[in-house]
């Protein structure tokens, strides 16, 4: 009996389909909304969602302490997507007799009571604006135990959104607010000022509580934001409030527009040697279980096995002569293709090397949903390669600067491999330097990381996934 297993193949097509078409997002919503909603008859619901087109409809909660721009960045976000504001405020405004009951309690200066607080919620996402066009919840839950309460209400939001600043900041702000009394936005004397001379004339000094007020607020708020984190944690996004306030919208916005894209990353890392592809590859690899298909390692990989298609490439690698690209294609097209890259993705490096290669790419069905370049001067890559050297007994690399040998016996016997050496290196980042501008064509939207620091690069990486 053959004992050989051939490797899984999965057509490439089938995910370029779900990328495109949101596939795995809009299963994942409907199978959400039908086990919140447990309609009596499931088919004419889900058909009713997908006329709808309920899967592009925002759900959002903006959580943060008092006085980060939570109420600020909702107006604008739920203005740009159309979607619903609501605030403790709006839901208390109501006539009905739930805000009723809870007015009652503000009266008094009570807390609501969590279950109060989620029947509220529940009663206004419940209407016809917020089921049509979706909401911004903003400062609520403000616990633990009301944001559990409105997961089993079937409240669960797709974007959780949380800002965060120093307590000095937090204070500042406190102090300056001032409100438009037309529109009820809300500025600061130092932070947001409008552009709008007519608006800046209106503006009213907010109602200020005191020190001790502000300082028991923000106590409360961080002793539950850790509870509040764990909650939404595969939905949540932190974000530093204390820049300015352009820069944490469009933060917040990248966030709730990106995160549909396709969960299975297909990252194509591009820089020049020593740049540290490799390194950060196996970063990703390592932690989020990603394929790391290095192209070179790949084809001395495919040429030992001795298969019709080694048997090919290996005088190639021989003689130290590009494998031709029909050859490398056929390679990436084979090891892509494999279950492993389909179903948890993938990061290639070292493939392409110029235009013609990155066209060939992007017109298989194999085309990278991320790009990334990362930049290093000529002079940090020369570094970086030529001060390494190998320990032939341990197999371990070490570099000169970055990691010396342990001892003088191992510094003795370490070994420099001849493509390490400065002419050789120095040729290979002309040629890069000479392609990057053609790449940079074929891939206008990748991301561009400096890669001087190789922690700083995987923390700019590991921010782009959900990109």
């Amino acid at each position: 009996m053959d004992q050989t297993v051939k490797p899984l193949r999965i057509p490439p097509q089938m995910s370029v389909y779900t990328d495109k078409h949101n596939i795995f997002h809009l299963l994942q919503s409907m199978l959400s909304s039908l086990v919140i909603d447990q309609p009596e008859d499931p088919i004419c619901y889900l058909v009713s969602l997908l006329q709808r087109s309920s899967v592009d409809i925002p759900r959002v909660l903006l959580l943060g302490p008092p006085a980060v721009g939570k109420h600020s960045l909702a107006r604008k976000l739920s203005a740009e997507l159309r979607a619903v504001h609501v605030t403790t405020g709006t839901l208390l405004q109501d006539q009905s007799e739930l805000s009723a009951q809870a007015r009652q309690y503000t009266l008094t200066e009570q807390e609501l009571p969590a279950e109060l607080l989620v029947r509220l919620i529940q009663q206004r996402l419940d209407e016809v604006d917020c089921f049509n066009r979706g909401w911004v919840l903003e400062g609520i839950p403000q616990t633990r135990l009301q944001a559990l309460s409105l997961q089993q209400a079937g409240v669960i939001p797709e974007h959780v959104v949380m800002l965060e600043a120093p307590e000095d900041v937090l204070l500042e702000r406190s102090q300056g607010k001032l409100v438009d009394p037309l529109t009820g936005d809300v500025y600061h004397q130092t932070f947001i000022w409008p552009v709008d001379d007519t608006v800046a004339q209106r503006l009213e000094g907010a109602q200020s509580r005191s020190e001790t007020q502000r300082l028991a607020e923000l106590q409360r708020y961080r002793c539950e934001v850790t509870g509040l984190s764990s909650v939404y944690q595969h939905v949540l996004k932190i974000i530093n409030g204390d820049q300015p306030h352009a820069d944490v919208y469009k933060q917040v916005l990248a966030f709730i527009r990106t995160r549909r894209r396709s969960r299975t990353p297909r990252i194509l890392l591009l820089g020049p040697p020593g740049s540290g592809k490799s390194h950060q590859a196996r970063l990703l690899s390592e932690k989020y279980k990603m394929v790391d298909v290095c192209c070179g390692q790949l084809l001395r990989s495919v040429a030992s096995e001795g298969s019709a298609l080694g048997v090919e490439i290996q005088p190639y690698l021989d003689d130290g002569r590009p494998v031709p690209d029909t050859l490398v294609l056929q390679v990436l097209e084979e090891r892509l293709s494999r279950v492993d890259c389909i179903s948890r993705g993938w990061i290639l490096h070292g493939f392409p090397f110029d235009v013609q290669q990155a066209k060939s790419l992007q017109e298989s069905p194999h085309q990278p949903n991320r790009v990334f370049f990362l930049e290093l001067t000529d002079d940090v890559c020369l570094e970086r390669i030529t001060l390494r050297a190998t320990d032939p007994v341990s197999g371990e690399r070490f570099h000169t600067v970055t990691r010396p040998a342990p001892s003088s016996e191992v510094q003795n016997r370490l070994t420099i491999r001849p493509e390490d050496s400065t002419h050789i290196v120095t040729h290979s980042l002309s040629q890069y330097r000479t392609h990057t501008a053609a790449l940079q064509s074929v891939y206008p939207d990748a991301v561009h990381i400096a890669g001087q620091d190789l922690h700083s690069v995987f923390e700019a990486l590991e921010s782009r996934l959900t990109d």
